[in-house]
């Protein structure tokens, strides 16, 4: 190759006329005038390299279904099976380099594809970058496909791909914090219910929930994971097959089954499979769910580290960074805050999904690039949230085990725990002195009389405050401390 060949170009022609491409590139005149019409937002589809690989992997698949059943001849099939191959193993990435917002229904992203293909295929074969007449991306390449199948069907394989690598940080989060739960399992505090005292339960019990609800999430996910998984390859423009072979659209699938390894299957109706985009929006529902639920721990993160020494202060979080440019020594919660902004995000591209699925019309939906675009970004957003969550904030969390037990000392809710020996009337009345004199619970019930010093201990251990261990069988008849008033109801 000349030493100024990247000063070079060469001339493609299409409909519309001619242009020059320039030499070095893979791609051609059908993406070149995507660059121009499409200057939205300077983010090309290369930045969701599993969405790349599923390009690639349905053109290898139709290359191989079109020479099964005859109607590409085995050289011309073998060279698009090596370049797609390429491009599977992380080659050529940076020439896929349309825009992830584009318009015509992903008609762009799928000429790239063909022409990227095919340009490593032509150099594979040792000829010329755009010799479209030894190889042609759109008579070959794309043989017996649509940009709408193959665009829907690669954005749902991609989805799958990158999903994978979304569960997998998903649970090592929530062994980060069944990790934590096992660490706090004796610390006890105060439950909170409204921002309220509530009753005593463990700092471990508070981060076993915390697992708890990721691992639900995991499970959601996974069971939203088959939406994806019904794939309309094979019906090409509208649903009708036009232009396939009667037996690609089986064979196609089969091929993409056997290169993806994911369990795919083609649509009863591929009329309605092509027009229909509804398992996107519901894919991304369970994105936002996840999400919500993340900022909701997230939420709880901050409040129980607030501080350190005008707050909750219950918990510390790992310090990250400076927090003020003003306040010296200020550290503030970056990472759970950083969490929140992405679920934020999620939420407002699980939005734009519905719209989009809604802004349908008869037998296409135009606008999956930004279906794609937004559940492609909350996901990858999502999985380095997790990461960054669980390495920089959940695995350096420490208990401030002083300061949460002398919450638990002073306060009022333990009270709870003794209606059932004394009755709600009598705790109720000792819980309000409680609070207007400063004095501990377990002292005034036992001066009460309703409990003797060894029974109050007992009901008051860590293990029943906590529910771990249960309250005696047996509720004692409790003593009327108070003869002349209202006799107390002892019923639990």
């Amino acid at each position: 190759m000349d030493t100024d060949a990247t000063a070079r170009t060469r001339t493609e022609t299409d409909s519309l006329g001619s242009m020059e491409i320039p030499f070095d590139a893979y791609w051609g005149i059908h993406t070149a005038r995507a660059l121009e019409n499409f200057p939205i937002a300077k983010r090309p589809i290369s930045v969701y390299a599993d969405l790349v690989t599923a390009l690639a992997m349905v053109k290898q698949a139709a290359a191989r279904a079109n020479r099964d059943i005859g109607v590409l001849p085995p050289e011309k099939a073998a060279l698009i099976d090596r370049a797609a191959q390429r491009v599977i193993n992380g080659e050529f990435h940076d020439q896929f380099v349309v825009g992830v917002i584009q318009g015509g229904a992903g008609t762009s992203t799928n000429m790239n594809a063909n022409e990227v293909i095919t340009n490593i295929a032509l150099e594979l074969a040792g000829r010329p970058k755009g010799d479209y007449g030894f190889l042609s991306p759109i008579d070959d390449t794309n043989r017996g496909q649509s940009t709408n199948d193959v665009y829907p069907t690669a954005i749902k394989v991609g989805l799958s791909l990158t999903l994978q690598s979304l569960l997998t940080e998903l649970r090592l989060l929530r062994e980060a914090f069944s990790a934590k739960a096992a660490e706090f399992h004796d610390v006890l505090k105060v439950g909170r219910t409204q921002l309220q005292d509530a009753v005593p339960m463990t700092l471990g019990q508070e981060f076993h929930g915390f697992a708890t609800t990721l691992g639900e999430d995991e499970n959601r996910l996974r069971e939203n994971a088959w939406l994806l998984h019904e794939v309309n390859l094979g019906a090409t423009a509208i649903g009708t097959k036009i232009t396939s072979h009667p037996d690609y659209a089986a064979t196609v699938v089969r091929h993409l089954r056997d290169i993806s390894g994911l369990d795919l299957e083609t649509a009863d109706d591929l009329v309605e499979s092509t027009s229909d985009t509804g398992a996107f929006m519901s894919f991304s529902s369970s994105l936002k769910r996840n999400a919500i639920k993340l900022s909701k721990i997230c939420n709880d993160l901050r409040l129980l580290s607030s501080g350190p020494q005008a707050g909750l202060g219950e918990i510390n979080l790992p310090p990250r960074q400076a927090g003020s440019s003003i306040m010296p020594g200020k550290v503030n919660p970056v990472i759970p805050e950083v969490v929140n902004q992405v679920a934020f995000a999620v939420v407002g591209a699980d939005m734009t999904v519905t719209m989009a699925v809604e802004g349908g019309q008869l037998q296409l939906n135009a606008f999956e690039p930004v279906i794609a675009h937004s559940i492609f970004q909350s996901i990858t957003w999502m999985r380095q949230a997790m990461w960054t969550l669980r390495v920089n904030c959940v695995e350096g969390i420490t208990a401030n085990r002083d300061r949460l037990g002398a919450m638990v000392g002073s306060s009022v809710g333990v009270i709870t725990a003794l209606t059932p020996f004394i009755g709600y009337a009598a705790a109720a009345a000792l819980a309000k002195t409680a609070l207007l004199t400063g004095r501990s619970v377990a002292d005034l019930v036992v001066e009460a009389g309703l409990m003797s010093r060894e029974e109050v201990v007992k009901q008051l251990s860590p293990a029943r405050l906590s529910g771990l261990e249960a309250i005696t069988a047996a509720i004692p008849v409790v003593r009327d401390p108070h003869p002349h008033d209202a006799p107390v109801d002892s019923r639990p």
